[in-house]
């Protein structure tokens, strides 16, 4: 495994591919996942030398979380919990953000407990919420901090702007958003607007102050897999059911992207999620890789990614596939 280190956050370092936890969420929300498949997935990734998971109270409702504290019993030492806050949910599962610091006092609570740990490394506000000032929430966060809950704050899907005003009012350490090989400055995740420009904006803020970028959704939900077909990859439980983009009218424009950089991937006589993967990896701006996984066959395969580099004219030829359809463009 390779490793990687920011100057935002010394003393850590972080594995190269690192391990997403909404895949362990359950079946009622992922196909195909059991309980003891995914503490088997969680711990064959810390074998191979992972390190960096991330996970947050709303993937399954508290249940990854669970399911990830479970997994590292005994572990704990070896690894990098990233988890998030300001998405909740009441007793009828109905979702809606807040960032307030009453909530995200109670959030931390509940998180330690399901995690069974007594601190989390990174502790990401999920989505920003409109209705809540950023210093309200930073101001929680850096008292949550200052009692060893957690060690460092980050952001996810923020927009440059929230950002900026989240460091002026206490420490940032990271970002996370989504990016892959086929969603270079995307506008929307499922259905939901980004403020933020991954490529063009947050890579280039990320590496001029030091923090670490976490990119997720590498293999566009299993787009960029071997396995992925035209039709048939999941029901309307599966949580991808609600990606337009698997779904929708761009879904032959980017399977055909992909079926290109499958071929790519067979001349080169590498899986396309190593590749892709692989293509996160090889910038400098990517602190870890955020890959998801529902098998010990998946997280093996993820972190494999890290043993081999992309040859420059393999990235040309990428770049030339890319180009064709001008993936930066894409939403």
């Amino acid at each position: 495994m390779k490793y990687k280190t920011v100057p935002a956050m010394p003393g850590l370092s972080f594995s190269a591919v690192g391990f997403g936890c909404w895949g362990i969420s359950g079946s009622d929300f992922w196909n195909g996942t059991t309980d003891a498949e995914s503490i088997r997935t969680v711990q064959t990734a810390v074998d191979l030398g992972i390190n960096l998971f991330d996970v947050a109270p709303v993937y399954g409702l508290g249940h990854a979380e669970e399911i990830l504290g479970q997994a590292l019993k005994g572990r704990r030492h070896e690894v990098i919990i990233a988890s998030k806050c300001g998405l909740v949910w009441d007793e009828d599962k109905n979702i809606s953000l807040n960032l307030k610091k009453a909530s995200l006092m109670q959030e931390i609570d509940d998180s330690l407990r399901r995690l069974q740990t007594g601190y989390i490394d990174i502790y990401q506000m999920h989505w920003p919420d409109p209705d809540t000032p950023e210093e309200e929430s930073m101001e929680a966060l850096e008292a949550i901090k200052a009692s060893d809950k957690i060690r460092h704050i980050g952001v996810t899907n923020f927009s440059l702007e929230r950002t900026k005003r989240c460091m002026s009012a206490g420490t940032i350490t990271s970002h996370q958003g989504l990016y892959n090989l086929l969603e270079h400055n995307p506008t929307h995740y499922h259905n939901i607007p980004l403020e933020y420009r991954t490529s063009d904006e947050v890579l280039p803020f990320c590496a001029e102050n030091g923090l670490a970028f976490f990119p997720y959704s590498p293999l566009f939900q299993g787009l960029l897999t071997e396995a992925f077909k035209a039709t048939d990859n999941f029901d309307e439980n599966d949580a991808r059911a609600a990606n337009p983009k698997l779904n929708g009218n761009t879904f032959d424009t980017y399977f055909t992207i992909a079926t290109k950089i499958r071929e790519l991937s067979a001349e080169i006589g590498q899986p396309v999620n190593q590749l892709a993967i692989n293509w996160l990896i090889n910038q400098d701006a990517v602190t870890s890789v955020i890959s998801g996984g529902q098998t010990v066959e998946h997280v093996t395969q993820n972190a494999a990614a890290a043993s081999w580099d992309l040859s420059n004219d393999v990235i040309a030829l990428i770049d030339q596939i890319l180009a064709t359809h001008q993936v930066s463009g894409l939403v």
